[in-house]
């Protein structure tokens, strides 16, 4: 029996999710979100894990892009300072790059004067890279190659004109940067082989990459936009953005159900009639929005039957790989460790040894971390502990990965074994059961040059409709999506809404 019906439902409440369900609450539709967990958020969540210990779950904080704030309302935390980005030389010695140059090149001097006075201007060009690539994750991606729109050809030619804009010295510069290795990119820049692995593990934070793989220049330049920077922002607080959010939705007038596992996505000779629950109950509605990834959403709550072959084909080769790890730690306060972003990547082939181990399915035994604080817990970002593991289960894993993690820390910070009282560990594994990130893959999948702008997630495909008529995507998995941002959410709202 069907319920209600009603104008859009959306598959999820991530933050993506979220954005797109508010905006067009906002525009007068009768929106449902139906959410599987207890809790809003989906990755960008902050949970308890016991008494007084309360992390980031997955991402640590975050921030959406202005205009969305803008647009709906919203009451954000808005840092007052960017906290700094730390890069530990040793146990005693650190690159400290603050979120003002002048200060960051003082650091940098005691390494080199040369880039120490280079520093500024490569700020200067990644802050303007940044905004074309915000202009270009704003822009409706043409359906290549499929028909091309005049709407379409309109916004790639103020695309172009913005590129253009940049001036002759950086629109060349972006370009050859896009394609490049993070480590070629930051060889033209710099001569300390400190700050250029410090730089390069942002690089290929959150993606299964090396700094020697080309297409790490984009990916620098991306988590460079979507963290304002070099270091993470509003940490401890990413429950607040989907919170935020998840008002917004019910103060618009949209519904919210938790514990609402969508089962099936109903289709009806290649048209989306509505959804129905894991507990079988079905609700109508002529338009639903999956904001989970692209492969949960076509060979699961799909289902290749309903599908064209060739487009199931093309979903079933997108690469997903995740590799990243999670380790919260309840301390006592005593674990020495700097506030802001504090980074263990002391060379760029460092960097490169961690991610071979995972191009084998081993877990890196020098892994990239990357640490941050709230109070006194200490969360780690643990790269590359890939999601498959040929020899071994993640069950059987877990204790080894955490103490590589304590081990390579214990190096840098030795305060801080004796000062953790509770520890909780989330595995590739966990990412995809509890949070629903197929093969752990933070980005619904791999941020690489063959899955971005017009080919994410698919060519032809890049608009965030499928071929299922009424059935949309929003999730990090489209043209925009990958990190912390709501861009996609954003973008898929404003797709849907001229069509409803």
């Amino acid at each position: 029996m069907m319920a209600d019906r009603y104008d859009v439902i959306i598959i999820g409440a991530g933050h993506n999710g979220l954005v797109a369900a508010a905006y067009l609450a906002k525009a007068r539709k009768k929106v449902l979100v139906l959410e599987r967990r207890s809790i809003v958020g989906g990755s960008v969540v902050t949970e308890s894990f016991g008494d007084e210990f309360e992390a980031d779950s997955v991402w640590a904080g975050g921030e959406l892009r202005p205009d969305i704030v803008r647009h709906l309302g919203l009451q954000l935390p808005t840092p007052s300072t960017r906290p700094p980005f730390v890069a530990m030389l040793s146990e005693t010695e650190a690159l400290v790059l603050s979120a003002d140059p002048s200060q960051a090149a003082q650091s940098i001097r005691r390494l080199s004067s040369r880039d120490a006075e280079v520093w500024p201007e490569f700020v200067r060009f990644m802050r303007a890279g940044a905004e074309f690539l915000d202009a270009a994750y704003a822009t409706r991606m043409p359906r290549l190659p499929k028909d091309f729109s005049l709407a379409e050809g309109y916004g790639l030619f103020e695309l172009g004109l913005d590129l253009r804009l940049m001036g002759r010295q950086d629109m060349l510069r972006l370009i050859r940067m896009l394609p490049m290795t993070a480590s070629e990119f930051l060889e033209e820049w710099f001569e300390s082989e400190p700050l250029k692995a410090a730089l390069a593990s942002v690089a290929i934070h959150g993606v299964t990459l090396g700094p020697l793989s080309a297409g790490t220049g984009y990916t620098l330049l991306h988590n460079w936009l979507n963290r304002g920077g070099l270091a993470q922002v509003n940490v401890g607080r990413a429950g607040e953005i989907t919170r935020a959010l998840a008002n917004a939705v019910t103060g618009f007038g949209g519904t919210l159900r938790l514990n609402a596992e969508v089962r099936q996505i109903l289709v009806d000779a290649y048209t989306c009639t509505g959804v129905v629950l894991s507990g079988g109950e079905e609700i109508a509605a002529a338009t639903v929005v999956s904001a989970a990834d692209p492969k949960r959403t076509f060979l699961s709550l799909v289902g290749p039957m309903s599908l064209p072959p060739e487009f199931v084909w093309k979903i079933q080769s997108l690469k997903m790989r995740g590799s990243v790890a999670k380790l919260h730690l309840l301390t006592d306060g005593g674990h020495g460790i700097p506030e802001g972003t504090v980074v263990i990547a002391p060379t760029i082939q460092y960097l490169e040894r961690a991610y071979d181990a995972s191009k084998y399915g081993g877990i890196s035994s020098q892994p990239l971390l990357e640490v941050t604080s709230s109070g006194n817990v200490v969360s780690v970002h643990f790269q590359f502990a890939p999601f498959v593991l040929p020899k071994a289960s993640w069950d059987e894993e877990r204790h080894q990965l955490r103490q590589l993690a304590m081990q390579v820390l214990g190096e840098y910070f030795p305060k801080l074994a004796g000062s953790v009282r509770d520890v909780r560990l989330i595995t590739p594994l966990d990412l995809q059961q509890t949070y629903g990130l197929t093969e752990g893959d933070l980005n619904h999948g791999q941020l690489m040059l063959d899955q971005f702008l017009f080919m994410r997630p698919l060519p032809g495909w890049s608009d965030h409709r499928t071929p299922i008529d009424g059935l949309f995507l929003c999730g990090s998995g489209v043209h925009a999506g990958g990190g912390v941002s709501g861009a996609a959410g954003r973008n898929a709202a404003r797709a849907m809404l001229g069509r409803l």
